[in-house]
């Protein structure tokens, strides 16, 4: 049978939560309405990590939601092995822990985005979307203090970044704290565009997150 061109253009989307209440009203959110393929949901990170060794190339996650508090070893934990399977893979780490020292080691390890399981479902469900056009999504209460953080731990690259007019706009619209929707229509480019912009952005400044992004903008000045 023929792959359904539609079903292709959902995001895949992979749920990594132990709480099952919870990690079941994640799943819910996940719709074709909303561009979303249904998820392959787990509750510990071994599952996964075995289910992503198993997995083709095509069926990789392009966003994973996961949980720090997991039962073995910790969602911070996993981060590293996941990129090493599904490079392109973008994580969104669900937690209720707002203290510096976990967000920092999340998005250093090279999580996307860090929302709080306070976040509202449409919330959650935007993040997915967000993350999957090369956004960060952050809850507000930890957007700014990640970005401070970052600024502080950051090395200085050895040599000045050379960016393009595009990327340094890009750059710059990240700074002001447009999200990816608001940044696509500043710059008249698509979403999906803007997305692949802000991945060729990220390695040419060494990056995993928007959130690193303008720390190192904000650190070596570069806007």
């Amino acid at each position: 049978m023929p792959a359904d061109p539609a079903a292709d253009s959902l995001i895949r989307v992979w749920i990594v939560e132990d709480h099952a209440t919870y990690r079941r009203s994640i799943e819910r959110l996940c719709t074709p309405e909303r561009g979303l393929a249904p998820p392959c949901a787990f509750s510990n990170g071994e599952e996964m990590l075995t289910a992503l060794k198993q997995a083709g190339l095509n069926d990789h996650p392009e966003v994973m939601l996961l949980d720090v508090g997991l039962p073995g070893r910790s969602g911070l934990d996993l981060i590293q092995d996941i990129h090493q399977q599904a490079p392109h893979c973008r994580i969104v780490i669900l937690t209720v822990f707002e203290d510096e020292e976990k967000i920092c080691e999340a998005v250093r390890s090279g999580a996307s985005g860090y929302l709080l399981k306070t976040a509202g479902a449409e919330a959650v469900a935007n993040a997915i979307l967000e993350a999957d056009v090369g956004g960060s999504p952050m809850s507000p209460s930890i957007a700014s203090r990640v970005v401070s953080l970052l600024a502080k731990l950051m090395k200085p690259m050895p040599q000045k970044v050379a960016l393009s007019p595009r990327e340094g706009e890009l750059l710059s619209l990240m700074v002001e704290g447009l999200t990816a929707k608001e940044i696509a229509a500043r710059m008249n480019l698509s979403i999906h565009t803007t997305g692949t912009h802000t991945k060729n952005l990220f390695v040419k400044l060494e990056v995993h997150s928007r959130a690193a992004a303008v720390a190192r903008a904000l650190r070596d000045r570069l806007v």
